[in-house]
């Protein structure tokens, strides 16, 4: 794909964008802060996904291994 084809696309895909969310009927500056806001709500989603949800992950497999029957890890080493 050369670079005219990608900037076509590009820009095609920019249009749907403006189309599907309706902010094509909106000034530029009101445009601009709604992408700024929608962006910004994006990005806190994906930081709060990447912070959170393996903690959440790890403490449900706890939680349901020890509903199995599996006993938990020790976390105090066996002295002899």
């Amino acid at each position: 794909m050369d670079m005219k084809n990608l900037r076509e696309y590009l820009g095609w895909l920019y249009y749907q964008y403006l189309l599907i969310t309706s902010i094509y009927v909106l000034e530029p500056w009101e445009q601009s802060i709604f992408n700024t806001v929608l962006f910004t709500m994006v990005a806190m989603v994906i930081y709060t996904s990447y912070v959170f949800v393996p903690i959440h992950v790890r403490l449900a497999l706890e939680f349901f291994s020890g509903l199995c029957g599996e006993q938990p890890e020790s976390t105090v080493a066996l002295m002899n």
